[in-house]
C-alpha cells in the first residue's frame, strides 16, 4: 500500500474510533426490552409479511444491500404495549418478532417482493407442525389458485414465487423462543437477512410468579416510577421460569462481498437466475439484533435505523431475574459472554431442560458463555446481586452525615435485604453491609477494605473517568462524606450526580466479532448496566 493510501486508511480508522467513543460517552441511555408485533389475544393470530430488499447501515458509514422480512399491512398491535413509538417497515433485519400465545392458531401470509432474479422464497418455523399453500388472496399476476395448480414446493417447504403470496398455518403448541428463517436457498437468503424470532407466551402463569419475592420486585420498580415491560411473568408453564425483566439478542454476521454480488445481479429480468457464490465466506460485520456496536445502544425504533428497529442495551437492578432470549441467526457459531455472572439455561428451541433425577425440576447448565449454534434459540436467566464483592457497593458509611448512608440491612433467609422493597438498598447482600472498600483511604471512609483506589489528587483520570465503585448517583457522597475526596468520579460523561451503575461488557469471545470491518470497537458488543434502584429504567425507547 502506498504511504498516502496508508495515511488515509489510518485517518479513517482514527475517525471511526473517535465517532464510536464519542457515541458511547455522550449517547442518551436507551434500553432494550423485547419489542415486536403481537397476534392479539383471540384464538387466532394473523401476520401479513413481505420479503424485499433495502439497505442496512453500519457504524463505519457503509450501507449494505440486504433482504429482510417486514410488514405488508399494519399488525394487530405492538408488544410490549408500553412501547408507544413502534413501527414495522416493509423490510427489517431481523424480521418482525412475532409474539403469540400458546394455543393460538397462527397464520403467516408471506408476499415475495424480492427481485425477480432472486426467485422463490419461503419461511421455515422449526418446532411447529406447519401446513402451507398459496394464499387465497393473490395479486392478479399470479397463477390462479386451484387443486390443479398448487403452490410451488421447494426442498423444505412451500414457496412464494416472485410477486405472489404463500400462507403458513400452525398451532403455537408450546411456549418459548424460536427462530424463523427462509427455507429457500438458505446459504444466500438467510445471509441476506431473511430471519427473525417467534415468541410463544405460556397459556398459564405459574403461581410462583406472583410470590412474595416477585411481587416485591414489582413494588420496587413502581416505587421509583418504572413500568413493567415484560411480555409475561414467566417464559414457560414452570415455576422456575418466572422472571422480572427480559431481553432478546439475535446474533448474525454479513459478508459484504455476497451482498454486493446480489445487488449487481438484482436487476436481471430473468426469474431465479441469480448465481451468487456463498463460499468462501468472509464476514466483516457482526450484529446483535441487526445492529453493530455502538448502534445497538441507540433506542428501539430510532428513526435513523428504519430497517433495523431493535437494539441491544440491557439494564437491570440488583436481585432481578433477567430472562435472556438468545438466537443464533447466521452461519457461524457465536460464543457470547455475559460478564458479571453465568447464565442458567432454561430451555433450547422451546424445550425445557428438566432434571434427570426429578422430572419437576429444571436441569439446564450454568453457562460462562452462551454459544449460539446457527438456528438455535436459548432461554436463560441472568441475575446480579453484589454478593461476594466483599465491600458495601451502596456506599454505606456509619460516620457520614448523610442519613442514606446509615440504612440498615436485615437479611432474609437467603441473606438479602428484602424486607422493604422501597429502600434504596433493596436486595443488598447483608454480609457486606458497612464493609469498607479501601485498604488505605484518603477521605473519611473506614480502612482495611479489599481494594486500593488511585489518589485522585495525583492520578490524571481525565474528564471521562468514572471510577466510583458504588451504586447510585449519590453513593460517592454517602461513602466519603462532605470532606472526603475518594473514590474518584468523572465530571462530564460519568458525573456522580447522574446514573451510576456497574457496567458489565457483554461481547463475543471471538475477538474478530467485536470489530466492525476489522476496526475495534464494534460488532457484537454491548453493555449490561446494573443500576441502583433510584435510577429509572425506562424501556419505552
Amino acid at each position: 500500500m502506498r504511504v498516502t493510501n496508508m495515511k488515509k486508511e489510518i485517518s479513517k480508522t482514527q475517525l471511526f474510533l473517535a465517532i464510536v467513543l464519542t457515541a458511547l460517552l455522550l449517547a442518551p441511555a436507551a434500553f432494550a426490552a423485547v419489542p415486536g408485533i403481537s397476534g392479539g389475544t383471540g384464538a387466532t393470530a394473523t401476520f401479513n409479511l413481505t420479503a424485499q430488499a433495502e439497505y442496512l447501515t453500519q457504524p463505519d458509514g457503509s450501507a449494505i444491500y440486504s433482504w429482510g422480512y417486514g410488514c405488508s399491512s399494519a399488525p394487530a398491535s405492538y408488544a410490549p404495549a408500553a412501547i408507544a413509538n413502534g413501527f414495522c417497515s416493509t423490510m427489517q433485519v431481523p424480521g418482525p418478532t412475532l409474539i403469540v400465545t400458546q394455543g393460538q392458531t397462527v397464520t403467516v401470509n408471506l408476499a415475495n417482493n424480492l427481485p425477480t432474479a432472486a426467485g422463490n422464497t419461503s419461511i421455515l418455523f422449526p418446532g411447529f407442525d406447519v401446513t402451507a399453500a398459496a394464499a387465497a388472496a393473490q395479486p392478479s399476476t399470479c397463477v390462479p389458485v386451484s387443486p390443479a395448480v398448487p403452490a410451488p414446493r421447494g426442498l423444505l417447504t412451500t414457496e412464494a414465487i416472485p410477486g405472489c403470496v404463500v400462507s403458513y398455518t400452525f398451532t403455537a403448541s408450546t411456549p418459548g423462543t424460536r427462530s424463523y428463517y427462509s427455507g429457500s436457498q438458505g446459504d444466500l437468503q438467510v445471509e441476506m437477512g431473511l430471519y427473525g424470532a417467534i415468541i410463544v407466551l405460556p397459556s398459564a402463569i405459574p403461581s410462583a410468579c406472583t410470590s412474595e419475592l416477585h411481587s416485591k420486585n414489582l413494588v420496587a420498580e413502581s416505587t421509583h416510577g418504572e413500568t413493567d415491560f415484560r411480555l409475561a411473568a414467566a417464559a414457560y408453564n414452570h415455576a422456575g421460569s418466572c422472571y422480572d425483566r427480559e431481553y432478546i439478542f439475535q446474533f448474525s454476521e454479513m459478508d459484504p462481498r455476497i451482498h454486493r454480488e446480489a445487488l449487481q445481479q438484482s436487476t436481471r429480468s430473468c426469474t431465479g437466475c441469480m448465481t451468487v457464490a456463498t463460499e468462501p465466506y468472509v464476514p466483516a460485520y457482526f450484529m446483535i439484533n441487526g445492529r453493530s456496536m455502538p448502534d445497538d445502544m441507540d433506542p428501539n425504533y430510532a428513526p435513523q435505523y428504519p430497517h433495523q428497529p431493535y437494539n441491544g442495551n440491557p439494564h437491570m437492578h440488583p436481585g432481578e431475574l433477567v430472562l435472556l432470549r438468545i438466537i443464533g441467526q447466521g452461519r457461524w457459531q457465536h460464543p457470547f459472554h455475559e460478564h458479571g455472572n453465568h447464565v442458567r439455561v432454561l430451555a433450547r428451541d422451546g424445550s425445557l431442560i428438566l432434571s434427570s433425577t426429578d422430572s419437576t425440576a429444571l436441569g439446564g447448565p450454568l453457562l460462562f458463555t452462551t454459544t449460539t449454534t446457527p438456528g438455535q434459540a436459548i432461554d436463560g436467566i441472568y441475575y446480579w446481586t453484589g454478593k461476594g464483592l466483599n465491600w458495601d457497593p451502596y456506599g454505606h458509611n456509619p460516620t457520614s452525615g448523610d442519613p442514606l448512608a446509615k440504612l440498615t440491612c436485615t437479611p432474609d433467609a437467603n441473606g438479602y435485604n428484602t424486607g422493604d422493597p422501597t429502600a434504596i438498598n433493596y436486595f443488598e447482600w447483608c454480609q457486606d453491609h458497612n464493609k469498607p472498600l479501601q485498604s488505605t483511604p484518603i477521605g473519611d471512609v473506614a480502612g482495611n477494605g479489599p481494594a486500593t483506589l488511585p489518589d485522585p489528587n495525583i492520578f490524571a483520570n481525565g474528564p471521562w473517568f468514572g471510577g466510583s465503585p458504588y451504586l447510585g448517583a449519590n453513593a460517592t457522597g454517602r461513602a466519603v462524606g462532605s470532606t472526603g475526596t475518594t473514590p474518584p468520579s468523572g465530571t462530564v460523561a460519568n458525573s456522580p450526580t447522574d446514573e451510576a451503575g456497574f457496567a458489565f461488557m457483554w461481547h463475543s469471545h471471538n475477538e474478530r466479532e467485536i470489530t466492525t470491518n476489522n476496526i475495534f470497537p464494534g460488532g457484537m458488543l454491548m453493555m449490561m448496566l446494573v443500576d441502583s434502584r433510584e435510577f429509572v429504567i425506562n424501556e419505552s425507547n
